[in-house]
């Protein structure tokens, strides 16, 4: 199961079903969703580190989307904390 959070623009937020030992953090695609996708952590105070960039996202785009994720980082906590069934959740930084 791939619990998609969102689109922005062309690009879909989500995160994998069987990652809930990480720190939370979210992948970024077009199209199908891939493990080739974009990486991103969240750290404690609601901002965004990129892990990778296997989805080759140009720098632009990224920017936008790390505001995006910033903007939504309590819904992306909320969908974490539910879709885990945790209440312990780790952060990168």
């Amino acid at each position: 199961m791939l619990p998609k959070l969102y689109r922005f623009g062309r690009y879909s937020i989500f995160f994998w079903s069987n990652e809930d030992m990480e720190p939370i953090h979210v992948h970024i695609c077009v199209g199908k969703l891939t493990s080739n996708a974009t990486k991103v952590w969240l750290t404690r105070n609601g901002r965004c580190i990129l892990a990778h960039n296997k989805g080759k996202i140009p720098p632009e785009d990224l920017n936008q989307i790390f505001e995006t994720i910033e903007d939504n980082f309590f819904l992306i906590y909320s969908e974490w904390k539910s879709h885990f069934k945790t209440d312990n959740i780790k952060f990168f930084a």
